[in-house]
Parts: C-alpha cells; sequence; structure tokens
C-alpha cells in the first residue's frame, strides 16, 4: 500500500461535509480497486474556524462537530492558522479542496486559495465557479508550470461530467454552441409558481428545504445562470467571458398571471442559458422563456438542470442531471481526483 494522499479541504459547508462523507463512505473502495488511500491534514472553515494535524485528522470528528455547530480547533495539534491562506502553507498537503461560496463578481477569495495550493506544489480541486470563470487561464498555466492539475468537474452541473466530456470523449470535436436549464433553484420556483405559489412563496419554501440562500439574489437575478455559462464559455469555447459579460434577465418580472398564461397555452415558463458562436463573436444569453412540449427542456422538472450541446460533428447532446444535491456535487470533486491520479 503506498503512502496515502494528504488532503486540504478549504470550506467546510454543505458540499465540503458531503465530500468528507463520501471520503468515509468510499475509503474501503479506494483501498480495494484502487490502492488508494488518503489522511485529511487541514481542514479551513467560514464559521467553524481550522484545524491542522499532519499526522491526519478525525474527519468523522470533525463533522460531527461541524454538525453541532461546534469548532474544529480542538482537533489541530498545532497553533491553528490565522486564514486558509495560511492553513493551505502550513499543512503538507498534496490535494486542495476549495468549496468556499462563489463570488460572481470577482472569483475571491478562491482564486486565490487555488493559486496558493498550485504555488506550494498541491493539485487543485474545486467546486467553485468563480476562479473557473476569472482565472481560468491563470491558474492552468501555473498548474502547468508547477507540473499539477486544476479540475473543476462540480463547478457546473454538479457531479456530471461536462468538462471532462469535452476533455477526452469528445476530443476533436468543436462545440458551437449550447442552451439549457442551469439553474436548479429558479427551476424549482417557477415550477411552484405553476401549482399556485407567488414568488415569494416559492422562495420561502426552497429556503426552508435549502434550495435557496438567505439572499437568494443570485439564482432570482440570474447570476447564478450567468457565471454557469460564463464557465463553460471560457473553457469549452476558448474564450474568456465573465457574467457581468452574459445578456442577463432573471424571473423576477414572471407573474403568476404570466404563468397561468403559458399553462392555458400548453407552454412552461423555463430560466434559459445559451450561447452560440456567430462568425467572430459568442453571444450569451440568461433570461425566461416560453417553452412548449417540443423542446426537451418542458419535461425538466423541480432541481434537475439540463444541457444540449451543438457540436460541429455532432448537432445535438444533451446531458440531464436529475435532483442533484451536495452528494452529487461531492461525487465530483472525487471524479477530479481520481482522473488527475489516472486511477481508471
Amino acid at each position: 500500500m503506498p503512502n496515502p494522499y494528504r488532503l486540504c479541504l478549504v470550506g467546510f459547508g454543505n458540499v465540503g461535509q458531503a465530500f468528507a462523507r463520501l471520503l468515509l463512505k468510499k475509503e474501503t473502495e479506494l483501498k480495494e480497486k484502487y490502492d488508494l488511500s488518503f489522511t485529511v491534514t487541514g481542514i479551513s472553515t467560514g464559521s467553524h474556524g481550522s484545524a491542522i494535524n499532519p499526522a491526519g485528522l478525525d474527519l468523522a470528528q470533525a463533522l460531527d462537530l461541524a454538525e453541532r455547530g461546534g469548532s474544529l480547533e480542538p482537533l489541530s495539534k498545532t497553533p491553528p492558522p490565522k486564514d486558509s491562506l495560511a492553513l493551505i502553507e502550513a499543512c503538507q498537503a498534496d490535494f486542495m479542496f476549495e468549496t468556499t461560496p462563489v463570488n460572481p463578481q470577482t472569483g475571491q477569495p478562491a482564486l486565490n486559495h487555488i493559486a496558493k495550493a498550485l504555488e506550494m506544489g498541491l493539485h487543485a480541486v474545486t467546486a467553485n465557479k468563480g476562479p473557473v470563470v476569472h482565472g481560468y487561464r491563470q491558474l492552468t498555466k501555473l498548474a502547468k508550470e508547477k507540473g499539477k492539475r486544476f479540475l473543476f468537474e462540480s463547478a457546473v452541473m454538479d457531479g456530471a461530467p461536462v468538462f471532462a466530456l469535452f476533455r477526452e470523449p469528445l476530443v476533436g470535436a468543436n462545440l458551437l454552441g449550447f442552451h439549457g436549464i442551469l439553474n436548479s433553484c429558479t427551476n424549482l420556483l417557477l415550477e411552484l409558481m405553476e401549482q399556485g405559489q407567488t414568488l415569494d412563496e416559492a422562495v420561502d419554501y426552497g429556503r426552508s428545504i435549502g434550495i435557496t440562500e438567505t439572499d437568494p439574489s443570485n439564482d432570482i437575478d440570474g447570476w447564478d445562470a450567468s457565471i454557469k455559462v460564463a464557465a463553460l464559455v471560457t473553457v469549452l469555447m476558448g474564450t474568456p467571458l465573465t457574467p457581468q459579460q452574459v445578456n442577463r434577465t432573471g424571473i423576477r418580472g414572471v407573474t403568476s398571471g404570466m404563468i397561468a398564461e403559458a399553462k392555458a397555452a400548453g407552454e412552461r415558463w423555463k430560466l434559459v442559458c445559451s450561447a452560440e458562436r456567430q462568425e467572430d463573436r459568442i453571444v450569451t444569453r440568461v433570461a425566461p422563456q416560453r417553452v412548449g412540449p417540443d423542446s426537451p427542456l418542458y419535461s425538466v422538472n423541480g432541481t434537475s438542470s439540463y444541457c444540449q450541446f451543438e457540436l460541429d460533428v455532432l448537432p445535438g447532446l444533451g446531458i440531464l442531471e436529475s435532483d442533484p444535491g451536495p452528494e452529487t456535487t461531492a461525487y465530483g470533486l472525487l471524479a477530479d481526483m481520481l482522473n488527475i491520479l489516472e486511477v481508471v
């Protein structure tokens, strides 16, 4: 058995904790199937402190403390670092997994976290869209210089293999455009409005089940959808794009009357994301649209998401992800690690 890989977790909210639980669940399988073992040497959180142990933290105990609202600092074998950058520098890891909240405007502080990890000789894996949009070329170049990898499968459509699909299976294909539903929150909100709720009532329900944030404006105003469009265009179409450059309209203007009118016509409102290559430019848009039963978007329900890609060699290739959650996002992080290690 080779020495265990040392992992550093920056961010320990819903996704970070789901990843920790997945590591524990898969621990035996990883050993038996891939001859792979791991220890978590550092965890940094926004609200539960941080901890370092070069010999490996007790991950089950860390989860228990976080779930009960406690601090992780009693687990630390050295004085807890003052911030995430200091933890990355001190925890002597091989991989850094970044799951802090997204910042659509600048990508910080996640961008700095990933740059620091790469500079320290760690592979960097993130579920955060911000650094993909605001630092993709810079971070990819830095990773290559350091002989490391920067991967981000979970940044769009959770654990669905969107970016990996274009790295290998679709080699030689050129992406001409895409359209779909990339924000699962607004998809659920619009469905609840179809059932008779107002937008405010739908938001309150979404908040009660953990789908919407305390401030749901990133979803409702289309920022989350726009940054996902920007990430796909930046990486898959080779054109740097920020969410501010996407033609963006959220769902605040969709009224109950508009929902009823569409329903009477046999149609549904969806927040549709799209990008299309037109000669020397790429036209992007996020906006509510009415779709009929002839559209694949019509039957995308609840918190599911869907993206259809138009390629020069495949006119229509779609990916549907049903009812994602933190667990599916966590799988994307694990898949990135296994792909970096080339165990499959």
